[in-house]
């Protein structure tokens, strides 16, 4: 199995301009955004992204003042036809393992989900049993 897939978090104000803001030191940097999801409230928002480079993108966000953690993701490679999302969402409801997020990535014609999953060795262990293909980073990174 390659390398594990990271995502970055930065938390960051709810507020006209901040993603501009993000966008622009990741840009300057020369860190190419892959994926991304943002989930927001009245006061702050949580942006996760998948980067061609997490320790770049990181040490950029850091020095523009920004609050940043990396964790763990699984990104599955999901048929992309009618009814592939659920049969992949069905053999994670009979394994038992819950979804704290996803969001999508396509490349190559291929879909591509990440996930955040309650128990990722678990998810890690059923998924190639069950014809899942879990991607690894350094395929999901190159661009």
């Amino acid at each position: 199995m390659g390398k594990k897939v990271e995502q970055i978090s930065i938390f960051m104000e709810n507020k006209a301009g901040r993603m501009a803001q993000i966008t622009r030191v990741l840009g300057d940097a020369g860190v190419n955004i892959l994926a991304l999801s943002l989930a927001d409230t009245a006061d702050f928002g949580i942006l996760r992204l998948i980067v061609s480079d997490n320790d770049k993108a990181v040490e950029a966000l850091k020095a523009a003042g920004f609050t940043v953690g990396k964790n763990e993701v699984l990104a599955v490679e999901v048929p992309d036809h009618p009814g592939g999302l659920a049969a992949f969402l069905e053999i994670l409801g009979v394994n038992e393992i819950n979804i704290e997020y996803m969001y999508a990535y396509r490349k190559s014609g291929h879909a591509i989900l990440i996930f955040r999953f309650d128990d990722i060795e678990r998810a890690r262990s059923v998924l190639p049993g069950a014809n899942f293909k879990i991607v690894s980073a350094d395929e999901l990174y190159s661009v």
